[in-house]
């Protein structure tokens, strides 16, 4: 039986549903042992172990490798490193296309290697230099941008993939839009002063689904230029929301002139606490403002030169009344409503989750403090999120510990918090790029390090407390 996130959280019981959750979440007590304290969460049952050493699932579930960096594409390049923020759009037939960010920042050397050109960039002529949007200094594009997997899901056979952004720099999430492209988003403010670059950096670029080569790499500069991570499109209003990755981070909203085409320009904002000016949402170092389950009605404040050439935007917009956001990263619309993470925090650092639901016909917009972590087992730093097709949230851990490994996370409306999956390659890298498939069928997901695209499959119906 397929779930249906309707029939879950139909409107008459969601806020009821996600208030309580959140309560749960943050009151429930760690365990010692991190499989001991998982397993006490159902969910799809324990992790058995990977033969393979990659990637642990529970009973029933198996994964393919879609994708590998290193491997070559079909336009001659290599797939590029750093594979992280990632959506799913339905094509003809059983195809998909995965539209997927590398990032790969301009001014690190370690990432020029790991580019579309190869270790010796003996690769790159095959890419147009007037298709990338910038380049270091010698001329060579940057290796930073997306690449487009076209995939079957009847055959489970990977049919292309190729470069379809190019010469951009730290691509660090994005999001998909309701009129079927990715929104790219540049998580750098460098610049010719500070990198080996010969532009600023710090924007939202489009990438059609359907793109078969790379497309003209257009700056959305009135989306701001700031450190970008992730962008949901409130598919009623065609309105952008856009999260930011620093400690001292705000929540942006941009209203597009025209919905829909956001290289018309259009106007972007900062979310404020309505009655509380320059509000701290952050819950860090002794200084708690809300607690797990409040609401706080929230205003937005006009931004000014948004183009930022200072790289101050923020700081000009907290004191202007903008809330702070420990670290914006993943954002993802669900029903009528959307989750943010904010990865450093709550008081041990390691992560909320917020929901924002927009008013319409002159009600005001709310945000709740969703979960918070109280214990670094249970929930550690989540980064990319998704809404799965049954009402779940997915998401993505992205933590630096030697000792406590990434995970998958699932959260269910009753509150409880399991896992679906456990990163068990040696370097303990980042989860990212959490997308489901239109049919619900296969839940694809990127491990940055050693750069694979991976295609999940199991009973997901089957998920209990």
């Amino acid at each position: 039986m397929r779930l249906n996130r309707r029939h879950l959280m139909g409107t008459g019981g969601a806020a009821l549903a996600f208030t309580g959750m959140a309560r749960h979440a943050a009151a429930q007590a760690a365990a010692p042992g991190e499989e001991t304290y998982v397993n006490q969460i159902h969910g799809y049952g324990p992790l058995k172990e990977d033969p393979n050493k990659l990637l642990d699932l529970p009973e029933g579930f198996t994964y393919q490798v879609v994708a590998q960096s290193g491997d070559t594409m079909d336009d001659g390049l290599f797939v590029p490193g750093q594979p992280d923020g990632m959506a799913c759009f339905p094509l003809q037939g059983s195809q998909v296309a995965l539209v997927l960010n590398h990032e790969l920042k301009g001014s690190s050397g370690l990432h020029r290697n790991l580019g579309p050109g190869g270790l010796h960039q003996e690769r790159l002529a095959l890419l147009d230099p007037s298709k990338a949007f910038d380049t270091f200094k010698d001329g060579r594009p940057l290796p930073g941008g997306c690449s487009t997997i076209v995939y079957d899901l009847a055959t489970r056979r990977t049919v292309s993939h190729r470069l379809t952004l190019a010469g951009t720099s730290t691509n660090c999430c994005g999001g998909p839009t309701p009129w079927g492209s990715w929104l790219s988003c540049e998580e750098t403010i460098e610049t010719p002063a500070d990198a080996d670059v010969t532009k600023a950096h710090g924007w939202v670029f489009e990438v059609p689904a359907g793109a078969t080569g790379p497309v003209e790499p257009v700056p959305l500069k009135a989306m701001g230029r700031f450190d970008h991570e992730a962008v949901c499109i409130d598919p009623r209003t065609g309105f952008a929301y856009l999260t930011e990755d620093v400690n001292d981070s705000l929540l942006y909203r941009f209203i597009p002139n025209v919905p829909g085409k956001l290289v018309e320009g259009g106007k972007l904002q900062a979310l404020a606490w309505k009655g509380a000016p320059s509000a701290d949402t952050r819950n860090q170092d002794g200084r708690r403002s809300w607690a797990v389950g409040d609401w706080r009605e929230v205003e937005w404040i006009d931004l000014e030169d948004v183009e930022d050439p200072a790289g101050d935007l923020r700081q000009r917009g907290h004191r202007a009344g903008a809330a702070l956001i420990a670290r914006g990263e993943g954002i993802w619309w669900g029903d009528d409503e959307l989750y943010l993470t904010a990865t450093s925090g709550g008081p041990i650092r390691r992560g909320q989750v917020m929901r924002l639901v927009p008013g319409l016909n002159g009600a005001a917009d709310r945000l709740q403090l969703f979960v918070e972590s109280t214990d670094e087992r249970t929930f550690n730093m989540g980064d990319n999120i998704t809404v799965a097709p049954w009402g779940h949230l997915v998401i993505c851990e992205d933590n630096y510990s030697s000792e406590i490994r990434n995970h998958l996370r699932g959260v269910t409306p009753e509150g409880q918090i399991y896992v679906i999956a456990r990163n068990v390659f040696r370097g303990n890298s980042e989860f990212a790029g959490a997308c489901f498939s239109p049919d619900g069928e296969v839940l694809f997901v990127n491990i940055m390090y050693p750069g694979m695209t991976l295609a999940i499959r199991g009973p997901w119906a089957s998920v209990r407390s």
